[in-house]
């Protein structure tokens, strides 16, 4: 097999349409579902060096950053679960970077919008999830 042959079949391994992922399926569910329940979706995968929030919304005057987690099973926790320590200070940091970037922002919260399943029928969200002091 030529170097040319083996790379090319590398990327089209590793490129991926992430429109297509389960993650990203269970993003736009949890969007929809927040936005018929009032909030404003303003931002999608903010990322950072370090830290990345899923789903930035407005709630009136509050900012809600969103973590969206899709787990099939319950083991280890479960969806809730897999939310540890490093991923809230992964969350906070990039929380951080945004309200850096937009000073009147004003309150903020830590919300979770947990799936078992691809079912908006199987969505459970979590307001004030976690706070900056936990």
């Amino acid at each position: 097999m030529s170097v040319k042959n083996w790379l090319t079949g590398l990327l089209k391994k590793t490129r991926r349409d992430p429109a297509s992922s389960d993650g990203m399926r269970a993003e736009t569910l949890a969007a929809n579902y927040l936005r018929a329940r009032g909030l404003a979706i303003v931002a999608r995968n903010f990322r950072v060096r370090g830290g990345e929030i899923d789903l930035i919304a407005r709630e009136g005057a509050i900012t809600v950053f969103v973590e969206v987690r899709l787990r099939r099973s319950q083991a280890f926790g479960g969806a809730i679960g897999s939310i540890d320590a490093r991923k809230r200070r992964r969350l906070l940091l990039a929380a951080r970077h945004w309200l850096l970037r937009r000073p009147r922002q004003g309150n903020c919260r830590f919300d979770c919008v947990l799936f078992d399943k691809l079912d908006v029928n199987n969505l459970e969200w979590i307001r004030h999830a976690f706070t900056a002091d936990d």
